[in-house]
C-alpha cells in the first residue's frame, strides 16, 4: 500500500510538470522505485491525462505550413525543408527509420521555435505533451564524470517513452555544448531497424539543436550581403557540408566523431540564417500582436535600434537574433 501511494504521488507530480524533462539521476531512481505498479501507472495516466491515440495525436499539415511561412522569420531555407520532412514522415504509414533532423546555425534564429511549432501540429495539448521531451545539457547532462550514467539512463527513458507512445518526439538543445559520446548509446534507435528487443522506434522524431556551425553560416551569409546578392539567393547546397562537418568535427560537443552521422542517420541538416535588422522589426511586430497590442512601428523601430548589430561598422546581423524580443518589449510599452 505504501509503495502504491508513493507511486501515485510520483505520477501526480509528472502530470502537473510543465515541461517534458528529467534528470537521469532522480528518475533512475524513482522509476526502479516504483516499476512493479507500472500497468497501474498507464492505466492511471491515461486515465486522466492524454493518450497515444488519433484523438490526442493528429498531424495537422495545413497548420505546420501556415505557421513555418508566417510565424518562422527569414529562414527561407529552413521553413520548406522542415515542412516536406515532417509532413512526407507523418503521412508515411510505414516508414523505415526514425525523422531525425539537425537544426543548426546562430542563437535566436528560431530552432527552438520550429520544434515547438513540430508538437503543435501534432499533438493535440502541444508543446506541453507528455509525448514532446525536451533536454538540455544543463539539467539533464550537466556533469562529464557522469557520462556513462547519463548514457544508460537516455537509452531508458527513450526506450520507455517510445514503448508508450510510438510518436514520441524527442528535442535535445545545445547538443554543441552536450559532453562528446552521449548519443553513441542511442543511434542504434534512429537506424534502420523494426524492432529493437521489442520497441519500434520507426515512427518517433528526433530533433537536435546546435549553435555549431553558426560562424560558418554567418561568413557564408555575410559574403552573399557582401557581394551584392540578396538573402534569398543562398542555397541548401551553400551551407549543408559546412553544417555536417561542423556537427561532426566540434571537438566538445555531443556529436563529435558520433556514429547518428558517421552512419548517415540524420535525415536533413537544416540551417538557419542570422537575422538581419528587417527580421528584428517583425519579430516585435509579431509578438506584439501575439499579446493584442496594436502594432507600433515607432516601438519596433526602437527596440531594434538598442539591440547589438555585428559585425562592425556594418551592423548587418542581430547578437541575438530574436531571442530577447518577449523580455525587452515589456520595457518599450
Amino acid at each position: 500500500m505504501k509503495a502504491r501511494v508513493f507511486y501515485l504521488s510520483l505520477l501526480m507530480f509528472w502530470t502537473l510538470s510543465p515541461v517534458n524533462t528529467f534528470d537521469p539521476l532522480t528518475v533512475a531512481v524513482l522509476v526502479g522505485a516504483g516499476s512493479t505498479l507500472a500497468p497501474l501507472a498507464w492505466v492511471t495516466w491515461g486515465h486522466f491525462n492524454e493518450r497515444c491515440d488519433s484523438t490526442w495525436i493528429r498531424f495537422n499539415e495545413p497548420g505546420l505550413r501556415s505557421d513555418l511561412e508566417n510565424k518562422l522569420v527569414g529562414q527561407h531555407i529552413a521553413s520548406p525543408i522542415i515542412f516536406k520532412a515532417v509532413a512526407g514522415f507523418m503521412k508515411n504509414p510505414h516508414p523505415r527509420k526514425p525523422l531525425v533532423l539537425f537544426l543548426q546555425g546562430p542563437t535566436g534564429t528560431g530552432k527552438n521555435f520550429v520544434a515547438q511549432m513540430i508538437a503543435d501540429n501534432i499533438y493535440k495539448k502541444g508543446n506541453v505533451s507528455q509525448f514532446f521531451h525536451v533536454f538540455t545539457y544543463q539539467l539533464n547532462f550537466p556533469h562529464q564524470s557522469r557520462i556513462e550514467t547519463y548514457k544508460s539512463q537516455l537509452q531508458q527513458w527513450i526506450k520507455g517513452n517510445v514503448s508508450r507512445c510510438a510518436h514520441s518526439i524527442f528535442v535535445f538543445d545545445e547538443v554543441d555544448k552536450i559532453h562528446p559520446g552521449l548519443f553513441d548509446s542511442i543511434y542504434p534507435y534512429l537506424d534502420h531497424h523494426n524492432q529493437l528487443q521489442g520497441v519500434s522506434y520507426k515512427n518517433a522524431i528526433f530533433i537536435f539543436l546546435s549553435n555549431a556551425g553558426a560562424s560558418d553560416i554567418t561568413k557564408i551569409a555575410l559574403h552573399f550581403w557582401q557581394s551584392g546578392q540578396t538573402r534569398e539567393d543562398i542555397k541548401l547546397k551553400d551551407l549543408e557540408k559546412v553544417i555536417s562537418q561542423s556537427a561532426f568535427n566540434h571537438k566538445t560537443g555531443g556529436l563529435w566523431h558520433s556514429p547518428l552521422i558517421d552512419r548517415n542517420l540524420v535525415n536533413f541538416y537544416v540551417p538557419f540564417l542570422p537575422l538581419e535588422y528587417r527580421h528584428v522589426l517583425q519579430c516585435v511586430l509579431a509578438e506584439m500582436k501575439a499579446r493584442n497590442l496594436s502594432p507600433n512601428g515607432d516601438i519596433a523601430k526602437q527596440l531594434a535600434d538598442d539591440l547589438v548589430f555585428y559585425p562592425n561598422p556594418m551592423r548587418v546581423f542581430s547578437a541575438q537574433g530574436c531571442k530577447t524580443i518577449h523580455a525587452r518589449l515589456d520595457f518599450y510599452i
